[in-house]
């Protein structure tokens, strides 16, 4: 009898060992899987870009690089059980501790971390647009500028490889790396067409100009002065022109035309230049925007004031203000001060 609870004894020992060795293994499991069996070597989230056609190994390698693997063991035994053989193209930002199952279904199902977009009103050519968007994307600059000017496919938002900028208002948007170039043209179009809403629209409608109109007016506002409390005047005065077809001798435009935007001074042979950018040698508006312009200033020529100003002229005393006149001979009093005070200034 006594043998026989040594016996029994002896089973419930080994049962609750086994038992003991069993919730080990599966809290062990449970804690490499869930929550952490990944450990950033300085203690930051880490990121890494997987490439078309890596290979799990690759991608494990990398991680290895930034990570101290508490269980390699459980990591292939994860991997298996889980089936994963290859990882997803994409832009990845982990934990600095995180568990094989947020790695592993990341990776497989291509669960990206969103890449943050920006780029601001100083953007001015196709080619500065499709640098600094390419820049922090998968798609190269090449191929998007092409797209920046493909009038056929331009076509389909109301566009051409002039207009192309004005689908582009600056702000942060995020996105996929590894978006392509359509998908970023829809994108594009749709947060257009959320800040050109109905009221916009019809502002827009009573000033007598498109939405693409208003971004190039705005474009060389925002070219004429840094002084932001002029804006408004400017956009004022510019409006005026074009509702009385005048040429708009912006400044700004002859810039661009030129293509040298440090131009401190704008000469007589700087406004001969033949291009339709040049608004001292053709009327009307140049046939697209002159730099990407900021959503508060497409607001600002919507709301422009009215006044009669149809000149401007920088002001003498060099304040970073200008002069403003309704009169041509006011205006011309004005600029001549102003040459006197330029031409006095070593270059």
């Amino acid at each position: 009898m006594v043998k026989k609870r040594y016996i029994i004894r002896a089973i419930l020992i080994v049962l609750g060992l086994i038992l003991a060795l069993a919730v080990a293994f599966v809290a062990e499991q449970y804690y490499r899987w869930h929550i952490c069996n990944f450990r950033a070597k300085d203690g930051q989230p880490q990121s890494i870009y997987v490439y078309p056609g890596a290979s799990t190994d690759s991608v494990l390698n990398l991680l290895r690089e930034r990570y101290d693997i508490s269980s390699e063991t459980d990591l292939k035994l994860h991997i298996r059980y889980f089936i994963f053989h290859y990882p997803e193209p994409g832009y990845y930002l982990f934990d600095a501790q995180v568990g094989d199952r947020e790695v592993i279904e990341r990776l497989k199902y291509g669960r990206q971390t969103p890449i943050r977009l920006t780029w601001n009103n100083f953007v001015r050519t196709r080619e500065d647009l499709a640098g600094k968007i390419a820049g922090r994307l998968q798609m190269d600059s090449v191929t998007l500028l092409h797209y920046l000017e493909d009038d056929a496919f331009l076509a389909t938002y109301g566009l051409n490889k002039e207009t192309s900028r004005c689908l582009f208002i600056p702000n942060t948007y995020e996105v996929y790396w590894n978006i392509s170039p359509e998908q970023l043209f829809e994108r594009m179009n749709r947060e257009y067409n959320y800040f050109w809403n109905e009221e916009r629209r019809a502002k827009a409608d009573s000033i007598g100009l498109s939405p693409v109109e208003i971004a190039i007016v705005a474009s060389i506002v925002e070219g004429e002065s840094t002084n932001k409390s002029e804006l408004p005047i400017i956009a004022s005065l510019y409006l005026n022109r074009v509702r009385k077809g005048m040429h708009l001798q912006a400044c700004p435009t002859v810039k661009y035309a030129v293509g040298d935007f440090k131009l401190r001074r704008i000469l007589y042979r700087h406004l001969a230049v033949d291009s339709p950018y040049n608004t001292y040698k053709y009327p009307g508006l140049p046939p697209g925007p002159i730099r990407c312009p900021s959503p508060v200033t497409l607001d600002i020529v919507l709301n422009a004031p009215k006044t009669n100003y149809l000149y401007m002229c920088a002001n003498p005393e060099r304040n970073n203000t200008h002069i403003f006149s309704s009169v041509f001979s006011n205006h011309v009093n004005a600029a001549r001060q102003y040459r006197h005070v330029m031409d006095t200034i070593q270059w």
